[in-house]
């Protein structure tokens, strides 16, 4: 708690030092104001900043209604990025002016060696025009993130993509399969909204569904008001889930084994009973066709760097030698080329999410980008290494930031297809 607090004073002293800084700019090209107006920009400046601040102590640290907490943390989110995208504006007239000091003290020195004059220098003025235009560069992301929450949050969109598999078993040809990831229940404030979705997915009858993880943000209490939406996704040849890093608790009771963490993980669990899911640790199902299978794998969360590996694929491939085709579900897809390529040949396919896409990105037919790029070889969509394959969902739900732009929520409905693509 003392970290989270210190943490919090010195990124409030930061950003009240940013806002000194471009507060004096902007009122330096404001001469034409009146004294009366001065200060009313001075009072409405600074009490908005401290509001702000107190408010997301708040929302932290107080335990307040999720909307309000969502709708504190966003404008003070949407308020730093629009006053990080002014700043390169200011610093560049700030080099401006300082280019043009140095150059007036270099003349006036020499001025003053020739006939020994000492000129008054006028104070440098601030560029009304590099000003002006900074403000309206830093409006258009905050345009763009506000539409992002008011319009995209729960912009359910259905991909679809046909999975060729060499080995797929004639009974298995042409079912469908669908996929959710990264609900991430204790974000949502629509309700009717998110039961849409699930509509959305329901009336494509997919044979079978994945989940592959992240249910929460933290607390198994997050679903609550959702485990009864959840609950009406079923799919005649079952649904399989896995866990997501945010599942275990890991940021709010810490990597440790207290009691706490242990029952909100306990409770995770029951919750995917209750809705009917069936989650896999570490293990293996096998489903039937007309005598013939597949099998579908799930570990717990594996991922590379900082996240905890708690997938074990030695318990999770068990007994499946004889399976022609075998479909895993692991929630992180650094998982696939760190671990599943390089040991695993015998898995066909790899169902991941995680990644979110950032919620931010631009996504046409032929083209997708997304800061998600940087970080993850593989961030969203379909890849493919010589027999093996691996489709990254961007999620259903969101984390941080409660909107997405251009990264809009996914449902995913797969063809399974006997043969080579």
């Amino acid at each position: 708690m003392a970290n989270r607090i210190l943490g919090l004073i010195i990124i409030s002293i930061l950003l009240i030092i940013i806002d000194i800084y471009i507060y004096r700019a902007v009122r330096s090209v404001s001469w034409k104001w009146k004294n009366n107006k001065y200060l009313s920009f001075t009072y409405i400046w600074w009490g908005y900043t401290f509001l702000l601040i107190i408010g997301v102590f708040i929302s932290i640290f107080f335990n307040i209604k999720f909307l309000l907490r969502s709708i504190i943390l966003v404008v003070f989110f949407l308020t730093f990025v629009s006053k990080i995208f002014i700043l390169p504006f200011l610093i560049t007239d700030d080099l401006r002016r300082g280019f043009i000091w140095i150059k007036r003290k270099f003349k006036s020195r020499t001025r003053d060696e020739k006939n020994g004059d000492k000129i008054k220098q006028e104070a440098i003025p601030r560029s009304e025009f590099l000003i002006k235009a900074g403000t309206l560069i830093a409006a258009l992301p905050l345009a763009s993130l506000t539409y992002g929450v008011v319009s995209s949050a729960y912009d359910y969109r259905i991909k679809r993509k046909t999975l060729f598999l060499p080995n797929l078993p004639k009974a298995f040809d042409g079912i469908t399969l669908g996929q959710l990831s990264d609900i991430h229940s204790g974000s949502f404030y629509d309700s009717k909204a998110v039961l849409g979705g699930v509509e959305m997915l329901l009336k494509e009858k997919p044979d079978l569904i994945f989940f592959t993880g992240d249910l929460v943000n933290n607390l198994a209490s997050e679903m609550r008001d959702y485990q009864d939406i959840f609950s009406k996704v079923k799919a005649p040849l079952g649904v399989y889930s896995v866990l997501g890093n945010h599942d275990y608790g890991d940021y709010l009771f810490g990597q440790g084994g207290s009691s706490a963490k242990s029952k909100n993980l306990a409770d995770v669990k029951i919750t995917h009973k209750n809705m009917g899911w069936d989650l896999l640790l570490n293990e293996n199902r096998r489903i039937k066709i007309e005598g013939e299978e597949i099998a579908v794998l799930g570990i717990e969360n594996w991922g590379v760097g900082r996240f905890a590996k708690y997938g074990q694929m030695d318990k999770a491939i068990k007994n499946t030698d004889d399976v022609p085709v075998k479909l895993l579900l692991s929630h992180d897809p650094s998982h696939w080329r760190a671990q599943v390529l390089p040991e695993y040949p015998q898995i066909d396919a790899m169902f991941s999410g995680h990644t979110h896409g950032m919620q931010f990105g631009i996504v046409t037919e032929k083209f997708q980008w997304s800061p998600a790029q940087y970080v993850y070889k593989e961030w969203a969509g379909h890849y493919k290494d010589g027999a093996q394959q691996l489709y990254v969902n961007v999620g259903y739900g969101f984390l941080g930031y409660p909107g997405r732009v251009g990264m809009l929520p996914e449902i995913t409905i797969f063809e399974l297809r006997r043969g080579d693509s």
